[in-house]
């Protein structure tokens, strides 16, 4: 598939994310989609069941995507998810089969301040 229309999939997806639009944001996956938090050990299988763990999910959420690269089949997302007001890093690699999601792994990172040896050697972002 071409990149151009992956790419405008994966903005489309971020955004119906950010809007709560549980309905096109679960549009991406395949009916067999599998979903892996490797920090939780969770894994979820099916999109139904990927798209009702995000409904369920209580918290106030918003995504601000900073990158989106890829090409093919393998896409990698960097965001801001902000859940409550505390931010959180992610990285979403995404792996396409047919043109959508097969498979999607997401790792976590909270922030943290830099290490006083490097402070000198740093710019804030």
């Amino acid at each position: 598939m071409d990149d151009r229309i992956m790419r405008a999939a994966l903005e489309r997806h971020w955004a119906a994310s950010d809007a709560n639009d549980f309905e096109a944001e679960h549009d991406i996956y395949r009916d067999d989609a599998v979903l892996d938090y490797p920090q939780s050990g969770e894994r979820i299988r099916g999109r139904r069941n990927i798209q009702e763990s995000r409904t369920v999910q209580p918290n106030q959420k918003h995504f601000t995507v900073r990158r989106i690269t890829g090409s093919g089949e393998l896409w990698v997302s960097e965001f801001v998810l902000t859940y409550d007001g505390i931010p959180s890093y992610v990285v979403s690699i995404m792996e396409f089969r047919d043109g959508m999601v097969a498979r999607e792994t997401q790792y976590f990172g909270g922030p943290f301040e830099p290490g006083p040896t490097r402070a000198h050697l740093v710019e804030r972002i």
